[in-house]
Order: C-alpha cells, then sequence, then structure tokens
C-alpha cells in the first residue's frame, strides 16, 4: 500500500518545481491521518528536497548545520567526563534529554543507521543486514554517541533500567558496536536472572570487535563469566589470554584470587588457547574482520587515498602487528609530510 501510494504521487510530478512543491505539500495533508502517515510525509519531504534550487539547497544545509544541539551538549560534557565529573555531566543530560525531541526513529519503511566506519557498515551487512530501506543519519546530528554517553552516565549511577534503555538506543543505531555491546553486557554481571545476558552480549562483542582493549575486555568479561560459574581453569586461560591485547590490574588480582582456589595460573599460550578451543570461544579478531581490513586499506591505498589507507592500515596493524604492514604505514607518513 505504502509503495502505491508513493509511486502515484510520483506519477503527478511535473517539470515545474514550484507546482511541484504545492502539489506535494497538499499529499503531506492529504495523507495526515493515514496509517503510513509518518513514512509517507518522510518519503514526500524528500520529493520536496528535489524540488529546491541549489541555492536553496546550499542555504538549508548551512542552516542545518548550524542547528547542531547534540554537538553542543556533546562538547559541554566530554571535559566533565574526562576529568571524572560524572555527576556533573549527568545532570547536564538529564536536563537535554527533558527538552531533547526524538529524531531519526525508525518506521514501517525506513531504518536509520550511523556506523563509525566502512568497516562497521561491512561488518553490519555481513552478519545483520538492513530489513527495512536503509537511512544514514548525518554526521551532525550524532545521535549515536548521545544515547551511548548517557547510557554510560546513567550506569555508573547504577540506574540500571534507565541505562538499559538508553544503550539500546544506541545499538538500534549501530548494532555491531563493540563499545555499546559491552556497557550492556556490565548491566547483566549480576549472578541472577540476567547473567546469561552478560555472557551472550559479551560473546556478540567478541565477534565484531575490532580494537585491542575491547578484545581484551571481552576476554576478561569470559574470565568473569568462568570465575563465577566456578570453573576456575577457564577463568584462568581467559584472563591470561586478555594479556595479550591488553595489560590491565584488573587482571593480576583476579588471578590472584583464582590462584588461592588452588588453580595453576601460570599457563602457556597453547595451554590458553587449547582451553578456549575447547569451549568453542573465538580466537583473536574475526577472520573477516581482519579480512575486510586488508581489503580496504589496499583499496585506498591503489586509490592514493593516503588518509583512510593510513586508518585502516593502523587498524590493521594494531591487531597483527606485521612488519609489512608497519612499513606500509610508514611510507604514507613519509608521503604525507613531504
Amino acid at each position: 500500500m505504502y509503495e502505491k501510494i508513493i509511486n502515484n504521487i510520483k506519477l503527478n510530478l511535473g517539470e515545474n518545481k514550484d507546482l511541484n512543491r504545492k502539489y506535494l505539500a497538499s499529499q503531506i495533508e492529504n495523507y495526515k491521518d493515514h496509517p503510513y502517515n509518518l513514512e509517507i510525509t518522510k518519503e514526500i519531504s524528500r520529493m520536496m528536497w528535489d524540488c529546491l534550487s541549489d541555492e536553496e539547497k546550499r542555504e538549508f544545509i548551512e542552516i542545518s548545520e548550524n542547528e547542531t544541539p547534540v554537538i553542543d551538549i556533546l562538547e559541554e560534557i566530554y571535559p566533565m567526563i574526562e576529568m571524572g565529573k560524572y555527576d556533573n555531566a549527568l545532570d547536564k543530560l538529564n536536563g537535554f534529554m527533558k527538552t531533547f525531541q526524538p529524531m531519526f526513529e525508525d518506521d514501517a519503511v525506513n531504518e536509520y543507521h550511523f556506523f563509525t566506519n566502512q568497516l562497521e557498515e561491512e561488518i553490519f551487512n555481513k552478519y545483520i543486514g538492513a530489513k527495512k530501506e536503509m537511512r544514514y543519519i548525518p554526521n551532525n546530528h550524532p545521535l549515536l554517541d548521545l544515547y551511548y554517553v548517557y547510557g554510560f552516565l546513567l550506569l555508573e549511577k547504577h540506574e540500571l533500567k534507565e541505562a538499559e534503555f538508553y544503550l539500546k538506543k544506541a545499538l538500534k543505531i549501530n548494532p555491531v558496536s563493540s563499545r555499546i555491546l559491552l556497557e550492556l553486557s556490565d548491566i547483566y554481571k549480576t549472578k541472577a536472572p540476567n547473567f546469561n545476558k552478560f555472557y551472550m552480549y559479551t560473546i556478540q562483542a567478541l565477534e565484531y570487535a575490532y580494537y585491542p582493549q575491547d578484545l581484551a575486555r571481552c576476554y576478561r568479561n569470559l574470565g568473569q563469566f568462568y570465575m563465577e560459574e566456578m570453573n576456575f581453569e577457564m577463568a584462568a586461560a581467559l584472563y591470561n589470554y586478555s594479556m595479550k591485547y591488553e595489560l590491565n590490574p584488573i587482571v593480576y588480582s583476579k588471578l590472584q584470587y583464582i590462584k588461592s582456589k588452588g588453580t595453576n595460573i601460570e599457563l602457556e599460550l597453547e595451554e590458553c588457547l587449547n582451553t578456549l578451543k575447547d569451549k568453542k570461544i573465538q580466537i583473536d579478531v574475526n577472520p573477516f574482520i581482519l579480512k575486510t581490513l586488508e581489503e580496504l586499506s589496499d583499496k585506498y591505498d591503489e586509490k592514493q587515498a593516503l588518509h583512510q589507507a593510513l586508518y585502516f592500515y593502523e587498524l590493521q596493524y594494531d591487531l597483527n602487528h606485521e612488519q609489512d604492514i608497519l612499513e606500509k604505514i610508514n611510507n604514507i607518513k613519509r608521503v604525507m609530510n613531504h
């Protein structure tokens, strides 16, 4: 029904842009009580954009770029978060969210996403995929950061229900964000009844992770899970393996606790790997991610798109530390500095 309505509207458009705009405005009014009102209005708005002159489009873009309340509030609270003033940042965001009007919400026809980079979009297409028409949230409306930061601050205050709500809104925008999945996992650390969700979100984050810190956190989370399950051998292997990606003082204290339970914590790498394989836990970065990083790096390098190539080579190097990747990084930097 929706497609038929939109097609009929398009059939009535002519060459005169002014008449088209008046006609489209009348159609918004005509379908204001329709069950698909929101979706129809959005599509008509896109058609009206095509009726604007180049000058009108430029004016609209300039106005839109200046109207960035989300960017303004984030720039205000980021310094507070960096200084550890979480209460102050949360107070500011609480006030902002009371008057904030939701935007770019999914509807019956469209779903809205934002990805930090092309790698994340490739991961999304591979493992999830759009179920509706995919729309991209503009850079000047960083809703993903807004919902993530708000969820993080609420979690720090142990306001778990509200934190879960906003982190899930962020996850809807970017379903393959390991950082969001790992924050959500922290909500379910309590043993019952949600402890399995802690494991589930961690496993999902591990599948999508491409930063060493995120991989390390995933293995630490799994170590915590198996320690709570009294499987100290498995926990020791996971905590030890996490240090391949990040040295963290928490790991040392956890391993000492495991040692106090009579479990050997002095494990060789091969012993850790065999233990993880026995439980079918993913070892290192997802091969699809590494392969995609290689393809993106090479593609941009061939096109002489140096900034993009450098970005993906550095992500790649952080994961595998291969000498030839380091040489490519250094070569690009030399070219850029000349």
